[in-house]
């Protein structure tokens, strides 16, 4: 464990203050090296205060890379930027140096992009993470881990009490009557069932049987006004009338994915709780694929992410494309 998250460890405790000397022989290093710890986690923007009987940690941690990672039930070091070009560009640089466990993530990103190289908008205000991981999975079990970000994501809003539903295969939507009833009043043709709230970008290298490393890509419009968003998209914070804690919302949503992916036993898991969460399933879709348009009724979800759709002339398994919910067919 590196001294900065140590020290954060320490700082937690029952949050009284904490001696300089106490914290050195806690942590096994010497008082300079305490110091040096306290000074950088205030330049990162965790305000550690100095009392005449210890330092104490700030009231409010704030959305920083500190602030995320104090009291963060996950095993990730958290590397935060105001403002980045991609966060899994950085990722996968990360990766490139052998690096694991780390979620970068951004309060703006400059070139953020979705599936199929298609733009994605991330201004300041949102929560736009990227966790990369070395599992000691199978390459083929890899898209499970976009559904456990799914799941995670979903969960995360809804504990910021915003309703959030998942439609197949990366989108993390608001739904409902009154938003469906919105909807058709404004005649809303994103073909998605409900307003965006996030998505989600999975990348990865490994052999052809084990996976090497994987990046979830994040994208969650938090605080962000929906006016700034493209058409069909929304906010949590629009959602739910009030702002987000996004320290919070951010460390709920690394917690609830590294309890869904630290094993392949948990990833057996992460089907059952993508089906509870869905959206799509029972609805009747149309999904362009590279091999041609399947239409019919979404029924379930198969290992390792396909959706299957029920024809009529039988049931499809469809592993990528684009899904289209048809209106009135629910």
């Amino acid at each position: 464990m590196n001294t900065r998250r140590a020290l954060l460890d320490a700082l937690e405790g029952d949050g009284g203050p904490v001696s300089g000397p106490d914290l050195a022989a806690e942590l096994g290093v010497s008082r300079a090296a305490v110091w040096k710890a306290v000074e950088t986690l205030r330049e990162a923007g965790f305000a550690v205060e100095s009392t005449p009987d210890g330092y104490v940690a700030p009231d409010d941690p704030g959305f920083c890379g500190p602030g995320i990672e104090f009291g963060l039930e996950a095993p990730y070091a958290v590397e935060h930027h105001d403002r980045i070009g991609s966060t899994n560009e950085r990722a996968r640089e990360l990766a490139a140096d052998g690096a694991t466990d780390v979620a970068v993530v951004a309060d703006e990103q400059t070139g953020g992009r979705g599936r199929l190289d298609r733009g994605w908008t991330a201004p300041s205000g949102g929560v736009w993470a990227s966790v990369l991981s070395r599992p000691d999975v199978p390459t083929a079990r890899a898209p499970l881990f976009t559904l456990a970000a799914a799941v995670a994501t979903t969960d995360a809003c809804r504990e910021a009490g915003v309703d959030a539903r998942i439609k197949w295969p990366n989108d993390v939507l608001v739904c409902g009557v009154e938003r469906a009833a919105a909807d058709d009043a404004a005649d809303d043709r994103t073909g998605r069932g409900g307003h965006k709230l996030a998505g989600i970008l999975t990348e990865m290298e490994g052999e052809a049987d084990r996976v090497g490393w994987v990046a979830v890509g994040i994208g969650v419009n938090a605080t962000v006004d929906p006016a700034a968003l493209p058409d069909g998209a929304t906010s949590l914070s629009a959602e739910r009338g009030g702002p987000v804690d996004r320290r919070r919302f951010t460390a709920t949503l690394l917690e609830r994915y590294a309890e869904l992916t630290d094993a392949s036993a948990a990833l057996d898991r992460v089907l059952s709780a993508w089906r509870e969460r869905a959206v799509t399933l029972g609805r009747r879709v149309r999904v362009d694929t590279a091999n041609g348009t399947v239409e019919g009724t979404a029924v379930d979800i198969a290992d390792p992410g396909a959706l299957v759709v029920d024809t009529g002339d039988g049931r499809r398994h469809v592993h990528a494309g684009d899904c289209e919910h048809l209106r009135g067919t629910e």
